[in-house]
């Protein structure tokens, strides 16, 4: 998928929520209570190794967490810039399957 068509997605996704009234009458708190539910569908996804269930519960964090950020005045894509340049240059190592940061290991 290139950058113009995850730039489409996100702008529909937004559409979507603002449609709905989902950004104007819920709050980040309660949007948080709807990720929380999204990533347990996802722990029982990949629990069960159900590769389509876990990849619409990836989506479904990905949309409940465009909303937050929309909710706070930011853009999904301006976080995921912003994770990634935090993360670009670290240093680590893989610790019981986990990635340790270098100056947390």
């Amino acid at each position: 998928m290139t950058d113009t068509e995850l730039g489409t997605v996100w702008h529909r996704i937004r559409r979507w929520a603002a449609d709905r009234d989902i950004v104007e009458q819920s709050t980040p708190i309660q949007q948080l209570a709807k990720l929380t539910e999204e990533l347990g569908e996802l722990a029982a996804a990949l629990v069960r190794m159900r590769d389509l269930d876990a990849k619409d519960a990836i989506g479904d964090c990905a949309v409940v967490l465009t909303i937050i950020a929309d909710q706070l005045g930011m853009a999904i894509e301006d976080c995921v810039d912003c994770a990634y340049e935090e993360i670009k240059d670290r240093r680590g190592r893989m610790v019981d399957g986990v990635w340790v940061k270098a100056e947390d290991a």
